[in-house]
């Protein structure tokens, strides 16, 4: 059986989408990740399995292929454990997912847990750009999410708690922001950049526009 649940990825400071196929066939026990992923997705194989079984939930015993497209876009990072969890328990008949409506982000543990992702923002933005109805984050990023418009954000802390949605047995119910606005420090005493790779031009550029005669 086919199944399709959409994600995003993250390239430069942009929102990529990517679609998440996965398929339930005859043959030996296996679980096939191909589409260009880096080393942490590949990991993801064994963080799906375990986090499947101990969220009650049962990996089918065939083998499994996980197309990640477009195929040329390299995949990076923990984000797609979640859509690919949410691929199989759908190829397999345990859950029910609306192609096309929804985008999944999210790092799974082994017992299930869902963990926070980095670059939320620019992917629940391409996500409501993109004209979806909502998007499934960690719930210690929903408030992160719910700074974008137009889109249901859906706080998931667990894949058993997720599954259960889908299945329609326990709804999860949209986060909703306290009302209060953003604000900024209309100053900054300097500019962190530890998380931006490379960049070392602007990075030596930035440091530089610091220096006081």
């Amino acid at each position: 059986m086919l199944a399709k649940v959409n994600s995003c990825a993250v390239v430069g400071l942009q929102g990529a989408l990517v679609s998440v196929e996965v398929d339930i066939g005859q043959g030996l026990p296996n679980m096939t990740v191909v589409g260009l992923p880096d080393t942490a997705v590949q990991e993801a194989r064994e963080r799906v399995r375990a986090a499947i079984k101990n969220s009650g939930a049962v990996f089918p015993n065939k083998r499994v292929t996980i197309n990640m497209a477009p195929a040329d876009l390299r995949k990076a990072g923990q984000a797609y454990d979640l859509p690919i969890a949410v691929g199989i328990l759908a190829a397999s008949g345990q859950v029910e997912v609306s192609a096309g409506k929804a985008v999944f982000l999210g790092e799974l543990g082994l017992d299930g847990s869902v963990r926070h992702t980095h670059g939320v923002l620019p992917m629940v933005a391409l996500a409501s750009e993109q004209g979806f109805e909502a998007v499934f984050v960690p719930a210690e990023d929903a408030a992160e999410a719910a700074l974008i418009s137009n889109i249901k954000v859906m706080p998931v802390r667990t894949l058993g708690e997720l599954a259960a949605h889908l299945r329609g047995d326990d709804p999860i119910r949209p986060y909703v922001r306290d009302g209060q606005p953003v604000s900024a420090p209309t100053q900054f005493a300097h500019t962190d950049m530890s998380e931006i790779k490379g960049q070392e031009h602007v990075k030596r550029a930035r440091d530089r526009s610091q220096w006081k005669p």
